[in-house]
């Protein structure tokens, strides 16, 4: 079926915005109600109390990127449906499609139908399945699980108590927490995937290594940046309207990205802070001439201080209430001489951040090509890896934890 390109498709996108606009944010504007109005009180009681569909901004997301692909046109002859009914299950298929369905990875719809159709079992590729599955199960319920029994202790007014050193070491895990807690989930996705005959979209690819602002959004939820970059980023003129509409875009981009994660003015700043490091970034770049290939220490120096500004800023996830994060970036300057503790809970924590150091070593070395080893040594390698892993999970797996991205 050739669907005709009309106005519609542009309004049904809106209303697929709206749908999502009601339900996530109505706490938000609930929120902003005066209580002091007659009519506030009811109304306020009804934003409050309605519930959230599960995996809502992800498949609102996946519905707008059909909607505007049709606008398009993005889609050859062949993968368009030949009546109302396969139109009706492709889509129905497309968005429901279960291992990406509760938190991503975001799909775009001229990427997932031009892979629908019969599927052999021959053609799976169960090194790949087997890869992302143990490893995403690892960084979940080894890594993530177990650093959640610590990280829980970012909670108003317990964090006053401790020392300078120790609320550093809890941010910095809850930060390594959230990566492999989210990374996870998108490698359990991918593993799903495949079986199925679906190459789903990598979502990570070791965002912790950015040597900038703008390369860590090509590393961190690949997804939804590329999905802001096309759908909206794009459409808004992107780095074609001048310096100053660019970096008017690139703010409000990431503004509406910080909002997309949830009904908080938290997550709002969030994204605002990062707007607006890409756009001090970009003039930067616009305005000071610097050498491309940098040294040693330089390339040290930019991931570090990428890191740490990113570190910082999930403070805007883990609490909410401004007055409880600046509560905390307090006791992190004030509480110097408070003797720092470190049990055996703290050297479990170290040891966890430990693996996930290694894994991001293990990466640098084998893109660098300084890890040279022979074919066969490197099959036995990867197998003793996975089985090691394997018996990790079986024996190590902390509390089991909902994905922190599910309530998104």
């Amino acid at each position: 079926m050739i669907i005709e390109i009309t106005t519609e498709t542009a309004k049904m996108s809106d209303e697929v915005s709206s749908m999502l606009a009601f339900f996530k944010y109505s706490p938000l504007f609930a929120q902003m109600l005066s209580d002091e109005l007659t009519f506030s009180g009811s109304v306020k009681q009804f934003l409050l109390t309605i519930p959230l569909p599960i995996g809502i901004s992800f498949y609102t997301f996946e519905g707008i990127s059909l909607l505007v692909d049709v606008l398009d046109d993005k889609y050859s002859l062949k993968v368009r449906a030949n009546s109302y009914s396969e139109h009706f299950l492709k889509t129905s298929f497309f968005i429901s499609f279960f291992p990406h369905l509760i938190a991503g990875p975001i799909l775009k719809a001229h990427d997932f139908y031009p892979q629908m159709g019969q599927k052999n079992l021959q053609d799976i590729n169960w090194q790949n399945v087997v890869k992302c599955l143990i490893l995403g199960f690892f960084l979940k319920m080894v890594v993530a699980d177990n650093l959640n029994d610590y990280t829980s202790l970012i909670q108003y007014p317990f964090f006053q108590s401790y020392s300078t050193f120790n609320l550093l070491m809890l941010l910095f895990a809850y930060s390594v927490q959230i990566f492999c807690d989210f990374a996870g989930y998108s490698l359990i996705a991918l593993g799903l995937g495949y079986i199925f005959g679906y190459n789903l979209p990598v979502n990570f690819n070791f965002p912790y290594l950015s040597q900038s602002f703008s390369e860590f959004w090509t590393r961190w939820h690949i997804s939804l940046s590329t999905w802001l970059k096309e759908y909206l980023y794009f459409p808004l003129g992107g780095n074609r309207k001048g310096r100053v509409r660019t970096y008017i875009n690139l703010f409000l981009v990431m503004f509406l990205g910080g909002l997309w994660h949830g009904a908080a003015w938290s997550y709002a700043v969030w994204g605002t802070v990062h707007g607006l490091a890409l756009g001090i970034e970009r003039l930067v770049k616009d305005n000071v001439k610097y050498k491309a290939h940098t040294g040693l220490f330089r390339k040290i120096i930019n991931t570090a201080f990428v890191f740490i500004v990113v570190t910082f800023l999930w403070l805007f996830f883990k609490l909410r209430n401004f007055n409880e994060i600046i509560a905390f970036l307090q006791s992190i300057a004030t509480n110097i001489n408070i003797k720092a503790s470190f049990s055996s809970k703290e050297l479990n924590v170290l040891i966890l951040i430990a693996t996930i150091v290694v894994y991001h070593l293990y990466y640098l070395l084998a893109t660098a090509k300084l890890y040279i080893i022979n074919s066969t040594t490197d099959y036995w390698v990867k197998i003793s890896s996975y089985a090691i892993l394997l018996f990790l999970i079986l024996t190590n797996s902390g509390n089991q934890e909902a994905f922190i991205y599910f309530q998104f």
